[in-house]
């Protein structure tokens, strides 16, 4: 059986890292391997380049199915609605994150194409969170240091017991 791969922790500094604009053969590989990493681990449905160690602009979100976003930038978003949010790079640690219930963005796709698509509810959601990711930012930055600080109380507990009964939370 493979090993399931790690995502890097926050402690890394890849993860607070702006990232790089990438041609499409490139961010198309990087891609591939994003998507076997979320199929492996089966705990996701997003994840950026950096949070595996590339310096790419390069994310992969998995709601409905599977979209390989190369390059993406948010053009409009509206709404403002609250949801709670984890994290593969923050693991057991969970936020109720206000966020832009819609969004319109623009990608290219693995064939070079340049993509005009709105997402809304939990598409957008996860487009943004791994937007963050590439822009060198995450979900911590969104919520009162007291709101943080009760959190990692619930994610020391959540993390003890995953190591106790061998889950994770």
């Amino acid at each position: 059986m493979r090993k399931v791969i790690n995502c890097l922790t926050e402690d890394n500094p890849v993860i607070n890292k702006k990232l790089r604009k990438v041609s499409v053969d490139e961010g198309l590989k990087i891609a591939e391997e994003l998507l076997n990493i979320l199929s492996e681990r089966k705990d996701g449905i997003g994840l950026a380049a950096n949070q595996v160690g590339y310096d790419a602009a390069v994310a992969v979100v998995n709601v409905k199915e599977p979209l390989i976003l190369i390059n993406p930038v948010i053009k409009e978003q509206w709404d403002e609605v609250p949801y709670y949010e984890g994290c593969l790079s923050y693991p057991s640690l969970y936020l109720n994150i206000k966020r832009p219930k819609g969004v319109v963005v623009k990608y290219q796709n693995v064939d070079g194409d340049l993509i005009h698509a709105t997402f809304e509810e939990l598409a957008a959601r996860v487009f943004q969170h791994e937007m963050d990711h590439m822009q060198g930012q995450n979900f911590t930055e969104y919520v009162s240091n007291f709101m943080l600080k009760s959190a990692r109380k619930k994610q020391k507990k959540l993390l003890k017991k995953g190591k106790q009964d061998g889950r994770v939370y």
